[in-house]
């Protein structure tokens, strides 16, 4: 009796009743909001890339503004700034003994460049003795500096030479790419000069004609007080795989 009245009981309740199913729908953003908010998001990322630059830039331009207006020390530096500065070129040049390289590979090291023919008349035999003895003179920051001696022709190197450019860096590169790059001042030519240019890879100093022991000296101060003012961000060496 009692099974009974339980399943009469259960027969008994209402059954559930249907419910329309919710759904919730999203408005699409108009054309117009969509094209800003792109808008925005590219001006960010410019900010932040610019941003960056700066960051990567900011040593370089504390140790010329070192340089250059805090220490003015009531003198003149003897070789000429570069207005504007002028990266290595993106180019690949030859080596003395055959491989290729990149010439943006040199970044990294300070660079004092000569320009000359592979005969190498007694003007580059001059400016190749000047440009070791300025780096031998720079004693323990020798090191900072990489001496570099440009080949703007075929000319075979005399092999009388090659001993003395063991420390070297030397290099083929045709002379449209210098001329592009490297300038001489008025009236000179571009074998006239040393060169001077930064770890990041930029032409920043010329030095003037007719270089000789005396006043390859007034170039080894400015090459000095330069590394002096950079010796909080430019450490020496360059890494192996660049060289």
């Amino acid at each position: 009796m009692s099974g009974f009245k339980l399943s009469d009981a259960s027969s008994s309740r209402p059954e559930p009743a249907d419910e329309p199913l919710g759904l919730t729908v999203y408005s699409l953003p108009s054309p117009q909001a969509a094209a800003a908010e792109d808008a925005r998001r590219t001006r960010s990322g410019r900010w932040k890339m610019i941003m960056v630059m700066l960051i990567c830039a900011a040593p370089v331009i504390a140790s010329y503004f070192t340089y250059y207006v805090i220490r003015p020390e009531g003198r003149r530096n003897f070789g000429e700034l570069i207005e504007p500065q002028r990266p290595l070129p993106a180019v690949n040049v030859q080596a003395l003994d055959g491989p290729a390289v990149a010439l943006p590979d040199l970044k990294q090291q300070w660079l004092l460049i000569s320009v000359a023919g592979g005969a190498c008349d007694a003007q580059c035999q001059q400016h190749l003795y000047l440009q070791r003895q300025i780096r031998e003179g720079l004693g323990k920051e020798k090191e900072r500096l990489d001496w570099v001696w440009l080949i703007d022709d075929t000319a075979p190197v005399s092999a009388s030479l090659q001993p003395a450019l063991a420390q070297a860096t030397v290099l083929r590169v045709a002379p449209e790419v210098l001329r592009q790059w490297l300038a001489p001042a008025a009236g000179q030519r571009l074998e006239d000069h040393l060169y001077l240019v930064d770890p990041l890879g930029n032409w920043m100093m010329r030095f003037p004609a007719g270089l000789d022991a005396a006043t390859a000296v007034k170039a080894k101060r400015d090459i000095e007080r330069l590394l002096r003012a950079s010796n909080a961000w430019d450490e020496p060496g360059r890494p192996q795989a660049a060289r």
